[in-house]
């Protein structure tokens, strides 16, 4: 009697739209240690910031529906707690901020510190700040249009390039987490709930960018993201291009998005960019030089002059400037207009990364050494912060004067 042999298991490549398709354009060889190689930064604080703000958000908006807290919220009192609350959750995961000028955490080990303990200086901790200004400027307005938070999409498309001998599998698996998702009637908001009316700065920003329009319901992705608004155009040919990426992320969400049963058929996108809020010196140098080399479209022609001028004026030795909060608001939020064609542009370049990827991973499972399977192209900045930097052959800079003591 002849046994049967085991059929070979079919396994689905899976990637996410942020920590595999932004991780990887940012750079490959990066991407094959930190994501392929679990071997995670020493210092990973542009991680640790993304995930506190996002957790801070999430809490908040709970807080929010279930107390039923008004705006605005008391940093010591409401806002406080909540911090604490996610920063101990992500040193339970190994994350911590680099710094004590972003973030004191009274949960630090050692300190038996309680709030009682805090003082003013604690409050103009960068993170904190920048979580206290996103509850207080976009909480308002946000919370009250949420439908889901931190929602969870798939969908699966054709493996690129798909060849039987070599490729893993023929099709891929394609996930993300949408941070809010919201549905309104554009043109009557006012009438859907007493919850919000035409005062609400985010519906009023989405009918000035929307096109004319029925009132048909409408549904907006919204994604927070813990950085500056990025500039239109990069100088370095090698530099990730943050604001196109961000643009095909927000795309990608919806074609998934697309796929759910519960779907409606308009659909638009907001990005938040909470740093913009409450800028570091680092941001304002960089805010500075792209309204020098017109690399911004906010601010554009004679809007915000008082701000740009300060801006202008600004030297890195000197304070802060005061810049308005109407100046912060317009830089910190942005508008995605969704349709088919530029939703396919995303997804092509999505199979493309992927391709890719897939690509690297078959030579290196036929031998060949990483360096030599996976691209290393990224800006001067992200090669300084990398911990593999110092034997990666493709920054020369760095390795010709590395010496092993």
């Amino acid at each position: 009697m002849k046994l049967p042999t085991r059929s070979k298991s079919y396994m689905i490549p899976e990637y996410s739209l942020t920590g595999d398709l932004l991780s990887y354009i940012t750079c490959g060889l990066q991407y094959r240690y930190q994501n392929k190689g679990t071997l995670p930064p020493s210092k990973p604080v542009q991680r640790w910031f993304g995930e506190f703000i996002h957790g801070v958000m999430e809490e908040a908006y709970l807080d929010w529906k279930y107390q039923k807290k008004q705006s605005p919220w008391d940093w010591k009192e409401d806002i406080r707690p909540i911090e604490d609350q996610i920063d101990l959750r992500l040193q339970v995961r190994g994350l911590y901020p680099y710094d004590e000028d972003l973030f004191f955490s009274i949960n630090q080990p050692g300190r038996n510190l309680t709030l009682d303990d805090l003082n003013e200086h604690d409050h103009k901790k960068l993170a904190s700040a920048r979580a206290e200004m996103a509850i207080n400027i976009w909480g308002k307005d946000l919370f009250p249009l949420i439908d889901s938070s931190e929602l969870l999409i798939k969908g699966i498309r054709p493996m690129p390039n798909f060849d039987k001998n070599t490729s893993r599998s023929n099709y891929y698996g394609i996930n993300g987490v949408v941070d809010v998702l919201t549905s309104t009637k554009i043109n009557s908001a006012h009438n859907q709930s007493n919850l919000y009316d035409f005062d609400n700065k985010i519906v009023n920003f989405i009918r000035k960018n929307m096109e004319e329009s029925d009132d048909e319901d409408y549904e907006i992705i919204i994604d927070y993201k813990g950085m500056k608004r990025p500039p239109l155009k990069v100088s370095d040919p090698h530099s990730e291009d943050k604001w196109e990426n961000h643009k095909q992320q927000i795309l990608t969400y919806s074609w998934l998005r697309s796929k759910q049963e519960d779907s409606k058929a308009n659909c638009a996108g907001i990005i938040l960019y909470l740093n913009e809020l409450v800028p570091s010196k680092e941001d304002l140098v960089l805010i500075k030089e792209e309204i020098l080399n017109d690399m911004t479209d906010i601010p554009k022609d004679d809007e915000f002059s008082d701000d740009i001028e300060l801006i202008l004026e600004w030297q890195e030795d000197d304070k802060m400037p005061n810049l308005s909060e109407e100046f912060k608001k317009a830089r910190s939020i942005r508008f995605i207009k969704i349709n088919d064609e530029e939703r396919e542009k995303a997804l092509d370049k999505f199979d493309r990364v992927v391709n890719d990827i897939e690509s690297s991973l078959v030579k290196e499972m036929k031998g060949c050494k990483i360096q030599d399977a996976w691209k290393a192209e990224a800006d001067k900045r992200t090669c300084s912060a990398c911990d593999f930097r110092t034997f990666c052959k493709n920054n020369s800079d760095i390795t010709k004067d590395f010496k092993i003591p």
